[in-house]
């Protein structure tokens, strides 16, 4: 694993516990001599993440649209900042220049990136690993509800299996390491239901 994208939120959030894990994603991807790849803020979880790795030594590159450097909220201290033109180039980009993708607590914007990503690793159209670091058990609803959608039958079990989930940084990474893609997608046909 070469570069690993995480997404999080600009904000840091009601519990102390969220930055200090995002803090140790940083100083771990620097360890473990693994590129940072995220949203390119300096702000929020987002900027301790960067931080994080560069104080420990690793690289960090952001990739923001222009509309996000232009209220001032981009981190000019990166080891390489990309600037495009829209969130869709955004999310794209950062995809293809990373080998697995990560959330931290966030807001929407986290929940529709780690979505996105998601599905299309369900869909086949990339065979990384997907995961979410739940921190002081942020992610619990989510996943009681991903769960209810397998219950459903809206979600393959295979498929739930996708996303990883870990309470801390190493053994998310570690996780990702042993990591096998699904051969390939299989959707539901009406014989199936």
């Amino acid at each position: 694993m070469r570069r690993l994208c995480v997404f999080t939120g600009s904000n840091e959030g009601a519990n102390v516990a969220y930055g200090a894990a995002a803090a140790r994603m940083g100083r771990l991807l620097a360890e473990e001599g693994i590129e940072l790849v995220y949203g390119g803020g300096r702000v929020g979880l987002m900027g301790i993440v960067a931080d994080a790795c560069l104080a420990a030594g690793g690289r960090a590159i952001g990739v923001i649209p222009k509309f996000l450097m232009d209220l001032e909220v981009g981190h000019e201290g990166l080891s390489e900042l990309r600037v495009v033109a829209s969130m869709h180039e955004r999310k794209a980009l950062m995809a293809d220049l990373s080998d697995g993708f990560v959330a931290l607590p966030g807001g929407i914007g986290t929940m529709e990136e780690i979505f996105e990503v998601w599905t299309w690793g369900q869909l086949g159209n990339h065979g990384k690993p997907v995961g979410l670091l739940n921190v002081h058990g942020y992610y619990d609803p989510l996943r009681t509800f991903i769960d209810h959608m397998v219950a459903e039958r809206f979600l393959r079990a295979e498929h739930r299996g996708m996303l990883l989930v870990e309470t801390e940084p190493a053994a998310l990474v570690a996780s990702f390491r042993d990591w096998k893609p699904l051969a390939q997608a299989k959707w539901i046909t009406r014989a199936e239901r």
